[in-house]
């Protein structure tokens, strides 16, 4: 879209929207696998600890080429690199659910995450173009819903679909999604949204990308051999700060790193990687206590797990409209740190017989202040940046969120086990010693983020400026 050019009348954008959201949720509706790993070990007949490379490949490929992808999109236009996400992701499903081997599955993930990447990168950017710059709030806040509606239907539709098809269901039933959202995306301008102009940088990009999955991969590696956890995070802090003295000189960086400078955008980002390394222990750990400390059955066990994402989804429209209406993206988001941080604690407070109310008021708190900071923080993003790297601007968003989902279970996984041991060693029996394992857990990480987002209210103008 050139800089003349008005975006397109309410209803097509509404329309246009619709499509986005439902290419975009082809991404979040991955958390259906979670509910196959027992029937995909089972067929492929590995081991369980193997079964995490299923997320490690998918994560770390699209992890590591999001901000890449985000920089295509502004050269080459966010709809071209959109549509590439949804013709890679379609290949995907049907490679992944027809692959023969296990390792021909991780071979499909790897090109299921290139495809996320795509997706993801561009369509925050595609979102706000729909619409003019005084409702990107309202745009980024709707995006949002869809993405955490998508979130939600994954763990319910995925036990459905594994009960009553198989594993491989979890796959087929998102092609047709994607292939519906390929087909309407034409309908959108081809112009749509304003794109930069100059060469791409690939030293630079390779570079990045080998930096940023080198680390995520190195958290992984970490628990099972640290020297060799320790020597692969090193090669990703070099890489990078190759990647950092690249750009400081390349005539068309990557990332723009002067906006950096801020310290405002600096710590949010921070803050967003905080905030969802303390959020995603509900999908982390809750899942186990709702098969050990409750008598659930699997269905409702599922629909408890989705509160979370449930409350994120409701709070996603009502955020954009209070950014539309006032700037108050910091304050707000800071309030959903609150709200996350204080969600959390009182999961630690479950104990057995707890009543559904007691679980589903936390969740939903906690998903509601999930909700509040990822709106805010890609209003900020794309606000802070030129309309032309807007691709960029969402793609950091959601890079700093995944390594905080990363870091949460690398992090609260080595707590938990820890608090685990340490309470068996004490003489608790197994049940005692989980319950007072999961319980610490959660009290200490909805406790250090609340200490975290205190530390930076000693400079108020990071939030109130």
């Amino acid at each position: 879209m050139s800089q003349a050019e008005a975006p397109p009348g309410k209803g097509r954008a509404l329309i246009g929207l619709l499509i986005v959201g439902l290419g975009t949720m082809v991404v979040p509706l991955d958390t259906a696998v979670n509910i196959a790993f027992p029937d995909i070990t089972a067929d492929f007949a590995i081991p369980i600890a193997d079964i995490q490379w299923i997320i490690i490949f998918y994560i770390l490929t699209y992890t590591s080429l999001m901000l890449v992808c985000g920089k295509l999109g502004d050269l080459y236009g966010h709809k071209r690199i959109f549509q590439a996400g949804l013709a890679l992701s379609a290949l995907a499903f049907v490679l992944c659910a027809m692959a023969p081997a296990y390792h021909w599955l991780l071979g499909a993930r790897a090109l299921q995450g290139l495809g996320g990447a795509l997706i993801l990168s561009c369509g925050p950017a595609l979102a706000t173009a729909l619409f003019p710059e005084s409702q990107r709030g309202r745009a980024l806040g709707a995006y949002a819903m869809m993405f955490g509606i998508g979130a939600a239907l994954g763990p319910s539709l995925g036990g459905i679909m594994v009960q009553h098809w198989g594993w491989e269901a979890v796959f087929w039933f998102r092609l047709p999604l994607s292939l519906l959202a390929l087909a309407a995306l034409p309908w959108l301008r081809p112009a749509l949204g304003q794109r930069r102009t100059g060469g791409f940088d690939l030293v630079g990009a390779l570079l990045l990308a080998v930096g940023l999955g080198a680390l995520m991969l190195a958290l992984n590696q970490m628990q099972l051999d640290m020297a060799r956890g320790l020597a692969i995070a090193a090669l990703g802090v070099l890489a990078l700060i190759a990647f950092v003295r690249r750009e400081l000189r390349a005539p068309e960086p990557i990332v723009p790193l002067a906006v950096f400078r801020r310290l405002d955008f600096t710590m949010l980002n921070v803050v967003n990687g905080l905030v969802n390394l303390v959020g995603f222990s509900a999908y982390l750990l809750v899942p186990y206590f709702l098969v050990r400390a409750t008598d659930y059955s699997l269905a409702l066990a599922g629909v408890l797990l989705a509160t979370s994402a449930i409350g994120q989804a409701a709070i996603a429209p009502l955020c954009g409209w209070l950014l539309s209406w006032r700037p108050w993206a910091s304050r707000l988001a800071l309030l959903g740190g609150v709200m996350v941080g204080g969600g959390t604690m009182l999961i630690g407070a479950w104990g057995t017989g707890v009543a559904i109310w007691a679980m589903c008021v936390p969740l939903a708190l906690q998903g509601m202040g999930m909700g509040l900071f990822q709106v805010c923080i890609l209003d900020v993003a794309t606000g802070r940046l030129d309309a032309k790297d807007r691709g960029v601007a969402g793609s950091l968003a959601m890079v700093s969120r995944t390594i905080g989902n990363v870091l949460s279970a690398t992090c609260l996984s080595l707590v938990f086990a820890a608090l685990r041991q340490t309470h068996a060693a004490g003489g608790m029996d197994e049940a005692a010693a989980f319950l007072s394992a999961f319980q610490s857990t959660f009290f200490y990480a909805g406790a250090g983020l609340l200490i975290c987002l205190a530390i930076t209210l000693l400079r108020p103008r990071l939030w109130f400026s």
